[in-house]
């Protein structure tokens, strides 16, 4: 059974605290990470210290990662959530930024492509009552199960070398996506809000260094 002991909610305050230093100002962005308990995406005790360092990143399965506290909160203002949102979220990982966006409201649609993350982490939000669509799959050529739906927010918490056209493509008009892109080791944060359907229409803002694990094609069905 999943438990919430007071040292945890100890450490998320100070979390969000620090977060709010460093200009984190999204109130119900810090609502949803004061109130999400990040151990349960991260069951390995000896991790107790780390887990609410807002600049450490954790290593999961499959050689992916929990990302930073800081990069969650980052990544999440800038895509300026509301509630009843369609957001699609690329990377599922662990789950603890999909259910961040399920705490503010939005609707989630979440891709994970190493099945034994979309398998353990669909039950785990499932056990939290947290009502993601989880989907099996990478998302660059688009989501065959959602065929024509588009999305208003799109969150890609991989690195891209370049923006994928197949995701633009499912993002409504005046919608944002949130996505880092650049090779490993270089990458910036990009947000592009699409003003219109043609490309020379979008606003892409370059805002800062990324560092994540890197995007990439097929399913990985390794045991």
């Amino acid at each position: 059974m999943l438990t919430d002991p007071p040292k945890y909610q100890a450490w998320r305050r100070r979390m969000v605290e620090q977060l709010m230093k460093r200009g984190i100002t999204d109130t119900r962005l810090l609502q949803a990470m004061q109130k999400l308990p990040r151990q349960w995406f991260c069951p390995d005790t000896l991790l107790d210290t780390l887990l609410y360092d807002i600049d450490c990143a954790i290593q999961i399965d499959c050689n992916q990662t929990i990302s930073k506290p800081y990069t969650v909160a980052w990544q999440t203002q800038l895509l300026k959530v509301s509630p009843s949102m369609t957001v699609l979220e690329v990377g599922t990982g662990s789950g603890y930024q999909t259910a961040v966006l399920c705490e503010m409201g939005a609707r989630v649609y979440t891709v994970e492509r190493q099945s034994v993350l979309f398998r353990k982490t669909k039950a785990l939000l499932a056990s939290l009552h947290y009502p993601a669509h989880c989907f099996l799959g990478d998302c660059f050529n688009g989501l065959p199960e959602m065929r024509g739906f588009k999305y208003d927010r799109i969150l890609v918490t991989c690195g891209a070398t370049e923006l994928p056209m197949g995701l633009m493509q499912m993002l409504n008009t005046g919608g944002i996506i949130v996505i880092p892109i650049g090779p490993e080791g270089s990458q910036k944060m990009h947000r592009i809000t699409k003003n219109g359907e043609t490309q020379d229409e979008w606003l892409d803002e370059t805002l800062g260094d990324a560092y994540f694990v890197p995007m990439l094609e097929g399913r990985n069905f390794t045991k």
